[in-house]
Formats: C-alpha cells, sequence, structure tokens
C-alpha cells in the first residue's frame, strides 16, 4: 500500500509492505490504547481523539520519523495511517508542529466516509427520499444534506448527512476556505445529482 507524504512541497512516497500491515496489529492497537486517554494536539488538549484527529497525531510522529531517517518507524506510522483511513492517498504535514494541520487527500473514487462521524445524536435530515426527487426536491434537500464550509482552528471544513448511518460526517481539515469551499461545491453536486436519480 502507498501513502505519499508532502513536506513543504516535498513528496516522499512510502510503499507500506503488506506484512508490515498485516503485522502491525497489535502496534496499531497499542497506539490507539495511548491515544484512548486523550492526547494535547498542539495548544489543545482532546480528550477523545476521533479517527481524523488520530491519524492527524500519528502524522505527526510520521513526519518526526522522516525528519530522524527512521525507515522503520516511519513505515509503522504509514501503515497506522493507511489502515485508519483506506481511502487516503497522500498527507500534507505540517512542518510548524501544528497537528492539527496535517491534511489528508482521498482518491477521488473513495466512497469512503469523508472522516470520522459527529455525535451521533446530531439533528439531520431524517427520513429524507435518497433518491428519484426532481430538480427543486433535489436542491432543497442537498441544501439540507451538505453544511455551509465552517473555521476549525486555522482551518476549514464542512459537514455532510449520511442517511444510512444517521449521523453527520466531517470532511477532513482542509487548508483554505477557497480550497474547503470548492470540495464543499463538488459534495454538493455529488448529492444533488444522486438524489435525482430514480
Amino acid at each position: 500500500m502507498i501513502l505519499k507524504a508532502i513536506i513543504d512541497e516535498q513528496v516522499y512516497t512510502l510503499n507500506v509492505p503488506d506484512p508490515v500491515i498485516e503485522r502491525g496489529g497489535d502496534f496499531f492497537a497499542q497506539l490507539d490504547r495511548d491515544m484512548d486517554q486523550g492526547w494535547q494536539m498542539s495548544r489543545e488538549w482532546v480528550e477523545a481523539p476521533n479517527r481524523l484527529q488520530r491519524c492527524q497525531i500519528i502524522a505527526d510522529k510520521l513526519l518526526t520519523a522522516l525528519e530522524k531517517e527512521n525507515e522503520k518507524l516511519g513505515m509503522l506510522m504509514a501503515g497506522y495511517i493507511l489502515t485508519r483511513l483506506p481511502e487516503v492517498e497522500s498527507v500534507e504535514l505540517d512542518v510548524q508542529g501544528e497537528v492539527q494541520n496535517n491534511q489528508f487527500r482521498f482518491r477521488e473514487t473513495a466512497s469512503q466516509p469523508l472522516g470520522p462521524p459527529l455525535d451521533q445524536a446530531s439533528s439531520g435530515p431524517s427520513n429524507a427520499p435518497t433518491a428519484g426527487l426532481d430538480k427543486m426536491q433535489a436542491l432543497a434537500q442537498a441544501g439540507q444534506d451538505v453544511t455551509q464550509v465552517f473555521k476549525v482552528g486555522k482551518a476549514y471544513r464542512f459537514s455532510v448527512f449520511d442517511h444510512a448511518s444517521g449521523g453527520w460526517q466531517d470532511s477532513p481539515l482542509i487548508a483554505t476556505e477557497a480550497e474547503a469551499e470548492r470540495l464543499r461545491q463538488e459534495r454538493f453536486k455529488a448529492r444533488y445529482e444522486a438524489l435525482q436519480r430514480s
């Protein structure tokens, strides 16, 4: 499995062998247990890091491994990220040490959720039809299903309502508002088109 790590526009292609993924299960589980206790993410203490935040934490460790040319540790960190975010293509590492600014990019064909679900108790469009709407109905429903872009620390994201799970799912953190808006428009368009299919 391949993960591209981007540091200051330099791209490192990490080809993680399958045995590292297979044998790393216990190590990855130990990392999760450590993070279960909460984690200091730059200036913010996060009591219960979600899946995306955990990968941002591990991405910070990946940066350290690459800087120290510790290939074995780098492969393990990349392996963790690949197992937790199966559709990930690359990670852009923040060299200033701002853990929450480590950003992930996913394959265009990704069918996986954008990010970890928000609180499942979050209210959202419930029992909404998922296909076969006319244009106006689909436009209105897509507007309810995809939030506007909002700021998280120094980054931006948006959320998409998943009718299958009944919960909101976050996009990855995105560096600029313009890029977040572009990605949001793509998701909005995809949802709008899907709602019109019979």
